[in-house]
């Protein structure tokens, strides 16, 4: 039975294609949540009270007034998040054995493979301070590679697992920068029709939408905030 929900989620937010995840899934499953904003440009993420509930000083993270045993919990890694919400709320995520395998293998891709070599292609098309042609190159064409991977897999799945699930509000948000990536979303025609398939969702209109409206750092330019993420300096 799904737990009820009588105090907001605290969310650890900044709206990037991780973040994007929880939003999705918090709006998908109606639960109520105040967002925290943690500015990565600004280096939010190294505060001590962030660390405590997020040591990878990363986000997204949350806590939860009301987790197991009507007690506290504090959950980090997107991942982790979206299967604590499933379980917590028996959505989108399934008790049958064999259909969780099915959502958890395409979860984990998504963790493992698209988000990190989408950033990775991402940082050398994009922001790193001298063109390498061998690591635009190798990371454009496994990005490609993995598109490829997800439109077979979709040419015979409506969603990724089968039913809609974690597993597609995990991915979606890396797709939303496709054509900075290298990608043309029209040449992966099963691809394409998911894509344009789980942007129409109002949930997932509305959890992108979360913090669209707050100032970020211009990557291209801001040395300060280049320091920060990719250097990992610590404000």
């Amino acid at each position: 039975m799904a737990q009820a929900q009588t105090k907001p989620i605290d969310l650890y937010y900044w709206p990037t294609p991780n973040g994007w995840k929880v939003t999705i899934m918090l709006e998908e499953c109606g639960l109520p949540y105040d967002v925290k904003l943690i500015n990565i440009g600004k280096g939010d993420q190294f505060e001590p009270s962030f660390l405590k509930i997020s040591p990878n000083n990363r986000i997204p993270a949350i806590l939860d007034h009301d987790g197991p045993g009507s007690q506290p919990i504090s959950v980090f890694e997107s991942g982790a998040i979206l299967q604590y919400f499933g379980r917590k709320t028996g959505k989108f995520y399934p008790a049958v054995e064999r259909k969780r395998v099915a959502v958890e293998e395409w979860l984990f891709w998504q963790v493992g493979g698209l988000g990190p070599m989408s950033g990775q292609a991402n940082h050398f098309r994009n922001y790193a301070p001298e063109k390498v042609e061998y690591g635009i190159n190798r990371y454009t064409n496994e990005v490609n590679r993995l598109y490829g991977v997800m439109n077979r897999q979709l040419a015979d799945h409506e969603y990724l697992a089968g039913d809609y699930s974690i597993a597609d509000m995990a991915s979606i948000g890396w797709m939303k920068s496709a054509e900075r990536l290298g990608q043309n979303l029209n040449e992966f025609p099963h691809l394409k029709r998911w894509y344009d398939a789980v942007l129409a969702r109002p949930a997932v209109d509305r959890g992108i939408a979360v913090g669209a409206e707050v100032p970020r750092a211009n990557l291209a330019t801001d040395k300060e905030a280049q320091a920060v993420l990719f250097g990992q300096k610590a404000r």
